[in-house]
């Protein structure tokens, strides 16, 4: 029943992509410029182009992989340097675009995938490319295999670009730590605005995407890792239902919330790769003009985040309601005890899942000698000196210890029926609140201002969750995060793409040096 629903809805996303035709190339920029995402030659528009449109142009003819992944090399060249995304790409990738073209000529593709260039957040192991955590203790030798995930998308045909920065150790490492640092990559800046926070772990896909730096990109989530840099870097991101994509071979914070994810610019390309991570070829996601007529959506206001973002919430409201959406106010229950229970039930289990993965890697065995290896090393302090984490973590009681199993029981049972009761209350096809707040100034002796609670049900409960971009404060981007029952990732794509649709609220980055507060738009 799941994949017949997937095939109509990858069927429906890739023609309506197409229908709607290629966008119309910006003036030709320079390779060194850091406005408009065309290339020189290349004909396309690299900020506003879908995947269902680069296939039609290799299949056509008028487009390469090769000439695809040199314009990206060169956006890398030419860009990262402002904004330190990607510290390494893979020397092999014009060689797999190659491979890609002559599939092309062949007639043998693969898939949507195939030829179209993949950066991977690093923490995910891949062969024969430097997979950090953005920990020096792990840039030695590389992983001997791909993760799971990297050797699905190998199979899929996809271009392995390269690596993107990351908050170091997935943000698990300090109490006050600043997101987008890592003592590997060093800090990834917010491409709207050069001295914001790009937010979340998985901070560098997040921003290299907003550059246009890569067609799409994985990122990884416990809590908000993939949606928040999604949201505050104006692109989409996808948080699957937990055993959706395989871990194996991801860094790890926890096997009871962790998953990898696809971000990208819009929904079409966010669904394509989702699904070539979660195996399922058909899984897709899409939109026709009244994909949201009859939907009830619950909002869910988070007044806390500002009266800014509360604005943009009653804009987004009023377009979907225009849309003919139905949209109620509601509030989840049950959220300041999930508050209180996630995090010591993360720090037992990521005492186990990171001594199970330092064990397969050359470097510290054990969570213990990685203590031990930090305090030795006076790079993995320049931002921030703490591990406070990584001690709590050391000293938490086992994941066979009773309080501990009673705590995640609670935590899965609560954080579900917060979901769930809701939507059903309300008769609901989602839940939709603000993602982000506007992106706070990077500052390593403050650390991170983000108490951001609207990932925290779906993350903790194992339920999709997917962020799109629903506006702006001053320059900075506010994603909406709509959120959806246990295995309802399809149908949560295919809302997602009908709101984007509606809203249409991405535009390219600037690349500002700074910027004030004022009003949102």
């Amino acid at each position: 029943m799941r994949k017949r629903s997937l095939a109509t809805l990858s069927a429906a996303l890739v023609v309506g992509s197409l229908c709607a035709g290629a966008p119309q190339p910006r003036a030709e920029a320079a390779d060194s410029g850091r406005g408009a995402g065309s290339s020189a030659g290349l004909g396309v528009d690299l900020d506003t182009v879908t995947i269902p449109e680069l296939q039609a142009r290799m299949a056509g003819g008028s487009l390469t992989s090769s000439a695809l992944t040199r314009a990206y090399l060169r956006r890398i060249r030419a860009i990262d340097p402002t904004i330190h995304a990607v510290p390494r790409t893979d020397p092999t990738a014009l060689r797999q675009a190659a491979a890609s073209d002559a599939r092309h000529r062949h007639g043998a593709t693969r898939g949507p995938l195939d030829g179209i260039p993949v950066l991977l957040k690093d923490n995910v192991n891949t062969r024969g490319l430097p997979t950090t955590a953005g920990s020096l203790a792990l840039a030695g030798s590389p992983p001997d295999t791909d993760a799971a995930l990297v050797t699905r998308l190998r199979e899929a045909g996809a271009v392995i670009l390269g690596k993107t920065n990351l908050s170091e150790w997935a943000n698990f490492r300090a109490t006050k730590p600043t997101s987008g640092w890592s003592a590997v990559g060093g800090q990834t800046s917010n491409p709207y605005v050069l001295d914001r926070n790009p937010c979340g772990s998985s901070a560098g896909s997040g921003a290299a995407l907003a550059a246009s730096l890569a067609q799409v990109a994985v990122g990884t989530e416990t809590d908000g890792s993939i949606v928040c840099p999604a949201g505050m870097n104006g692109v989409v991101g996808h948080k699957p239902s937990l055993g959706l994509v395989s871990q194996a071979g991801v860094v790890p914070i926890s096997a009871e919330q962790d998953t990898a994810g696809p971000m990208a610019r819009n929904v079409i390309d966010t669904a394509l790769t989702f699904s070539v991570l979660s195996g399922d070829r058909t899984a897709a996601g899409p939109a026709s003009p009244g994909a949201l007529r009859g939907k009830r959506i619950g909002l869910w206001r988070l007044p806390s985040l500002g009266p800014e973002v509360d604005a943009v919430m009653t804009r987004t409201a009023k377009r979907l309601r225009t849309a003919g959406a139905e949209v109620v106010e509601v509030t989840p229950p049950y959220q300041q005890r999930l508050a209180e229970l996630e995090f010591p039930a993360l720090l037992s289990e990521f005492h186990r899942d990171i001594d199970a993965y330092l064990a397969t890697r050359e470097g510290p065995r054990d969570l213990a000698e990685l203590i031990e290896f930090n305090r030795a090393h006076p790079a993995e302090q320049t931002c921030f000196a703490g591990q406070e984490l990584f001690e709590r973590a050391l000293a938490a009681p086992a994941t066979t210890d009773p309080e501990y199993r009673a705590m995640r029981a609670e935590l899965k049972d609560l954080s579900r029926r917060s979901i769930d009761e809701t939507m059903a209350a309300h008769h609901l096809d989602a839940i939709a609140s603000p993602t982000n707040p506007p992106a706070w100034t990077t500052d390593c002796a403050r650390g991170d201002n983000d108490v951001i609670p609207s990932s925290t049900p779906a993350a903790v409960a194992g339920y999709p969750s997917l962020s799109v971009p629903a506006g702006f404060v001053d320059e900075l981007p506010v994603g909406l995060l709509l959120m959806a029952g246990d295995h309802e990732d399809t149908e949560l794509l295919s809302l997602g793409a009908g709101v984007e649709r509606r809203i249409h609220a991405w535009r390219a980055p600037r690349y500002l040096p700074t910027v004030g507060t004022g009003a949102s738009r």
